[in-house]
């Protein structure tokens, strides 16, 4: 119960509020379920980000049929109105190169935290292998280039992917 109320004062501290906020956690976990029922590697491999029915698949697959798989499995999903399809088909990452995402993903979550200029909750990061994945609702243009800009300073990212969208973004 606590959880629930945690993830209810969250949500209402968010650019898309609490019944957005909901329906974007139904999504991911109705997702996420698919992913281990039909394929349990999609399941560990490839992250999920909702926003406003948006997903925004990031990770690294061995096959290119995996990443097939895991957008046509996301599409099936009721409320979805955009898959971006990131996911990365390599063998595999060094350990290195996980690291050195983990420590991108921490360091730019860490300065979008201390910004006071930022809210935070409302975005998503995901670093693989380099490139760094923004996706959520910015209030405004200038907070929308302060989590862009940020980015761009990361020590260990080559490239910045933004999907973030405006909240007035009538994409819904």
């Amino acid at each position: 119960v606590a959880s629930v109320g945690a993830a209810a004062v969250a949500a209402s501290t968010t650019e898309k509020g609490i019944g957005t906020s909901i329906n974007d956690g139904l999504i991911k976990t109705k997702i996420s379920e698919a992913y281990f029922k039909e394929h349990v590697s999609l399941y560990s491999k490839i992250k999920i980000d909702v926003n406003k029915g948006s997903v925004l698949l990031t990770g690294n697959v061995e096959e290119p049929e995996s990443a097939v798989q895991a957008v046509q499995i996301a599409w099936q999903v009721k409320g979805v109105i955009e898959v971006i399809n990131e996911i990365d088909v390599r063998n595999k990452s060094s350990i290195k190169d996980r690291a050195k995402d983990l420590a991108s993903e921490a360091q730019l979550r860490g300065k979008l935290i201390t910004d006071p200029e930022i809210s935070s909750l409302n975005f998503s990061i995901d670093v693989v292998n380099g490139v760094v994945y923004l996706s959520g609702i910015a209030g405004s243009e200038e907070e929308m280039s302060k989590v862009v800009g940020h980015a761009q300073e990361l020590r260990f990212g080559t490239a910045v992917i933004n999907y973030i969208r405006l909240n007035d973004d009538d994409r819904q």
